[in-house]
């Protein structure tokens, strides 16, 4: 956990602490401008479940339930093959250097859900993938 802020989430999204600064609002300006789908407990592929994902451009959000915490996000021109990047290789796909985030995702499957929102082009995902970044909220923020 060392150099990893601590956040603190009220009302899931509404009021965020980061280093004792409040931030309301930053996520519900975010979940406000994009047409995200609803949070969805993150599928674990020892039970078949599935990733709900665009087969296009768009970008992902993972956060702990049990916690609040933001843990990462990404942006991908297949977003549901980018998101099984997340998992370990032998139920994943791709070959990403995030073997942290793949650790995280893996030991915490059971709390950590996930929302995604469809993109046109590439252009617009990295745009929305940059302002998650500027926020500085997540676990893993790079």
């Amino acid at each position: 956990m060392r150099g990893i802020r601590r956040y603190m989430l009220e009302e899931r999204g509404k009021m965020i602490m980061r280093g004792g600064e409040r931030m309301d609002g930053d996520m519900d300006d975010i979940d406000k401008k994009y047409d995200w789908v609803k949070w969805k407990p993150f599928p674990n592929p020892k039970r078949n479940d599935f990733i709900y994902a665009p087969f296009g451009f768009g970008v992902y959000q993972l956060r702990n339930k049990v916690t609040g915490q933001y843990i990462l996000f990404g942006e991908g021109k297949n977003l549901a093959y980018r998101m099984s990047s997340l998992l370990p290789s032998q139920y994943g796909q791709g070959t990403r250097g995030n073997k942290d985030k793949r650790n995280y995702v893996w030991k915490n499957i059971a709390e950590v859900e996930y929302r995604t929102v469809a993109c046109r082009s590439k252009t617009e995902a990295q745009s929305i993938q940059k302002e998650l970044k500027r926020m500085n909220i997540h676990r893993f923020n790079k």
